[in-house]
């Protein structure tokens, strides 16, 4: 079977999707949440679209750092791993034949098949053998730091930008209905096609992130209406 028509499976995107969808999420619900709070203190339309503007910003660079420096130590970890059992493959090559193969009996194979299947596997790759199997370190599920961190900002500030569009929009108003009901429409879209993509419910992925976007919105606003009346 051809590289082309290997089989594709969605664990194969899963970091990107999760970095993707994080970043969407946070920026919909932190940006909503900031012009929403600025709002409910009677800040003025131009400071409203002000602290959102430095919200989409400070925060794609937030997310960029922290999924770097999140990922990056998972490589850091792998790495370490990997250079810990070259080196005992170096030193007890029999040693690791045995751990591979009491590996594959766990799994369900007679001993004898096991030990055959271990000692081929190691004489390709031993490894990537190990790395797989014993590690749980496979190409599809390895740390990308700077994929990462890309997607991380790059999807906030997308996300972020749906309700400093939606607030920049109805400034003749008070925004807060109208990005609220917007911004929970996002959030249940990306709900949605985020569980599609990772084959899961698409109904309940919708409604979990609703509801968690709405309750921060909610809490925000109330902080923001409260500082509004003491001030």
């Amino acid at each position: 079977m051809s590289a082309r028509q290997r089989e594709r499976h969605r664990t194969d995107r899963v970091g990107w999707l999760r970095a993707a969808v994080l970043g969407a999420n946070d920026g919909i619900v932190s940006t909503a949440s900031l012009i929403l709070g600025v709002a409910a203190a009677h800040g003025t339309p131009g400071g409203i679209l002000v602290a959102g503007g430095a919200g989409l910003v400070a925060g794609s660079m937030s997310m960029a750092a922290g999924e770097y420096v999140s990922v990056h130590s998972q490589t850091d970890t792998e790495q370490a791993d990997l250079k810990r059992e070259g080196a005992e493959l170096r030193t007890d090559d029999a040693g690791e034949h045995r751990e591979l193969a009491a590996i594959y009996v766990g799994r369900g194979l007679d001993p004898a098949l096991a030990t055959q299947v271990a000692r081929q596997l190691m004489a390709h790759d031993a490894l990537g053998a190990h790395s797989r199997d014993e590690l749980g370190i496979s190409e599809p599920l390895r740390a990308r730091p700077i994929q990462a961190a890309l997607a991380s900002a790059g999807s906030f500030a997308i996300g972020a930008a749906l309700p400093l569009a939606v607030t920049a929009l109805s400034l003749s108003a008070s925004p807060i209905l109208v990005v609220t009901a917007t911004s929970l429409i996002f959030l249940a879209l990306l709900g949605a096609l985020a569980a599609h993509a990772g084959g899961a419910a698409v109904a309940v992925g919708a409604l979990r992130v609703t509801f968690w976007g709405a309750l921060a919105m909610g809490v925000t606003a109330a902080i923001g209406a409260l500082f509004g009346v003491l001030a």
